[in-house]
This record gives structure tokens, C-alpha cells and sequence, in this order.
């Protein structure tokens, strides 16, 4: 009697294919953790700035001498944001927070998420299904 040892080449080819199967399922829910993940940083950072706008409002009555790298420092933002965001805040006062990832952004540069005021909403890169052109930022 022969003693059969080992996998034959059918059985490898489906497990190969039964991996692959999986692969292409988790890689995209993978990246769209990472995308919220890296959304709710910039969340995070315009929330702190929008808490030091809305302080400097109340103590001055105004913001147009408050810019922005002031606030960033009150805000004491991170050095791993400060490195991935640039941050621009729109009128004064402020009607929206846009935070536009540099090129050391792990995902790339150009990224943006904003939250307007008007609205009281985040909107933008991780945060929205789909976005059109004409949303975002310039």
C-alpha cells in the first residue's frame, strides 16, 4: 500500500483561494477603520480649536486678531497632528474649521475634514460616504 503524504495541488489551490476570498473582503473594512481613524484626529483638533475660538470670543467679544497658529497653541495640539493637519478656520467669527492633511499624512496629502458651524455637523475625508468636488475646502 502506498503511504500518501502531504497536500495535493487541488486542495492548496483552494485554500489560496479561499484566503484571497477573505483578503479582498477585510483589506476594504480595514481601511475604513482606518479612515474614521484618522478622521476623528482631525475631529479631535478642530474641536480643541473651536473651544479656543469660542474663549477668546467670550473674553474679547471678537476674533479677528486671534489666528490661528495662536490657537493651536492654546489648543496644545499634539506634534503627530500638527505634522499630519494644516488647520484654517473661515470668518470671523469663525463659520467653519477645515483641517487639510499634509504631505507626512500616512493616507496622503490633500485630505480634508471641516465642521460648519452653521450646520453643527464634521464633514469630509472618513466622515462622509461620498463627497463632491464642489464640497470641499479650497
Amino acid at each position: 500500500m502506498k503511504n500518501k503524504k502531504g497536500f495535493s495541488l487541488i486542495e492548496l489551490l483552494v485554500v489560496v483561494v479561499i484566503i484571497a476570498i477573505l483578503a479582498a473582503i477585510a483589506v476594504p473594512i480595514y481601511m475604513s477603520y482606518v479612515q474614521k481613524a484618522r478622521a476623528t484626529e482631525a475631529q479631535s483638533a478642530i474641536a480643541a480649536l473651536r473651544s479656543t475660538f469660542r474663549v477668546h470670543y467670550q473674553t474679547f467679544g471678537n476674533t479677528e486678531n486671534y489666528t490661528i497658529e495662536d490657537a493651536m497653541e492654546d489648543a496644545r495640539l499634539g506634534k503627530a497632528t500638527e505634522k499630519n493637519w494644516e488647520f484654517e478656520v473661515i470668518g470671523s467669527p469663525p463659520k467653519k474649521y477645515v483641517a487639510t492633511s499634509t504631505s507626512e499624512f500616512p493616507q496622503g496629502e490633500g485630505k480634508q475634514v471641516w465642521y460648519d458651524v452653521d450646520e453643527a455637523e464634521y464633514h469630509g475625508y472618513g466622515i462622509d460616504e461620498e463627497i463632491d468636488e464642489e464640497e470641499v475646502i479650497d
